[in-house]
Formats: structure tokens, sequence, C-alpha cells
């Protein structure tokens, strides 16, 4: 038996300080998770749970570097996260076990083409569009938690061409990291590799060509993208 196209390669993130890569089985993103972010689009924090969305595993760019303006966009947005790599996985998972499932952290830029997501929103239609596009997620090395820890404070800021414009702390996320996987865990089964884009604070707005963004989460590291 032998497969009729080429099967695709494997998306692999590296792991800080080793040779080793990270295998990524699928992509989660949190939307919402800052309140102050929440807020600045439109909407109370205190009353919504949370909400998820996906990316495919190939629209990584791993370890940063150039990000392709989208086609057919005219206003696109960076959101700077704390990632979450997964090294077990599993259904129903007790929050207060949930860390036990946690390889390790990372730096990640949830790219988004905001005209494309407002279209959507008006026409009560998918976000794949204005998410789920090639290249829409920029990432860094993974820290293992072995490392860390597991960081639930520290500083999380992104710098566009040297100016500060997103400027929070871990702390101020609405559901913490355990509670994220929690949560997802009710409504998929997690496997091995899935990672976990956990929200961006206050700040969030566009992209031109020439741009560099420069994102830092506190013990964790950073990660620099030029928009190309």
């Amino acid at each position: 038996m032998a497969y009729v196209i080429p099967p695709p390669p494997v998306v692999a993130l590296p792991v800080r300080d080793t040779s080793d890569l990270f295998p990524v089985h699928r992509i989660f993103c949190v939307g919402r998770n800052y309140a102050e972010h929440a807020r600045e689009m439109g909407h109370d924090p205190e009353r919504e749970p949370p909400f998820f969305f996906q990316k495919p595993a190939d629209a990584l760019i791993p370890g940063g570097g150039a990000f392709p303006y989208p086609a057919h966009s005219e206003n696109v947005h960076y959101e700077l996260e704390l990632v979450v790599a997964l090294a077990e996985g599993g259904r129903d998972i007790d929050a207060a076990r949930a860390l036990a499932y946690v390889f390790g952290y990372a730096v990640g830029l949830d790219m988004t083409r905001r005209d494309r997501q407002d279209d959507a929103k008006q026409a009560r239609r998918p976000w794949e569009v204005a998410k789920a596009f090639d290249h829409s997620a920029p990432c860094s090395a993974i820290v293992p938690a072995h490392a860390i820890g597991h960081p639930a404070q520290g500083r999380i800021r992104l710098a566009v061409n040297g100016i500060t414009r997103q400027d929070g702390d871990l702390a101020q996320m609405i559901w913490s990291t355990s509670e994220v996987i929690a949560h997802l865990s009710r409504l998929f089964t997690l496997a091995p590799g899935d990672l976990i884009f956990t929200g961006t604070p206050a700040g969030v707005g566009p992209v031109e060509r020439g741009d560099v963004l420069d994102g830092q989460i506190e013990g964790v590291g950073d990660l620099q993208v030029r928009v190309v």
C-alpha cells in the first residue's frame, strides 16, 4: 500500500537550548481572554465563558521571521499570546490536574485579518478566513515547563518598530491556563502535540509592510517578526 500523493511534512517547533523538535498536531486559540482586550473589541468579559477557534498547524512560522502580508486584506492586526504545548491529551480534564499535561510554553502571534473578521461577524459566518490563513501563527521555540515552571504571571509586551503597543501581565487572563485546558477538553479530545494560544492583552492594532514586531513574555522568551 502506498500514498497516492506525498504525505505532508510534519510541522514542528524547536525546543529551546536543544536540537529536539516538538511535533504540532493542532492549534487551538482562546478568544477574548483578557478583560481590557474584550472591552476594546466591544464585549463584556464578565458575562462570557471561554470560546475557541482553530488554526491549521501549517499556519505556523516556527521561530518567527518573515510574515507575508496576506492578499485581499487591508487591515491585519497583531495579537501577542502565551502558547501552551501539550505533552499529553484526554477528555474532561480536571483543572486541578491540567498543568501535568503541559510540555512547555512559547511566545506566539495570532495574526488576524481584522477586515475579514468584521465581515464574518456581520454576516454571522465562520472566522477561518480571518484567523486560519497561511502564516497566521508565528511562534517562538518552546521552553519546557521543567525549566521554567508554569507561568501564571509575568509581563507580556509587544513593540512595533520599537514603540510599545501591548503591555500586560499573564495574571490578567480571565481564564487561567489550567482552566483553559479543562474547558477545551470538554469540547475536544486533546492530544499530544496540540498547541493552545491563550489570548491577548489590550492594545491590538494594524501592521504595515516593513514593520518589525518584537514580543516578549517574562520568563518564557521572545519573538521577532518582520512584515513583508
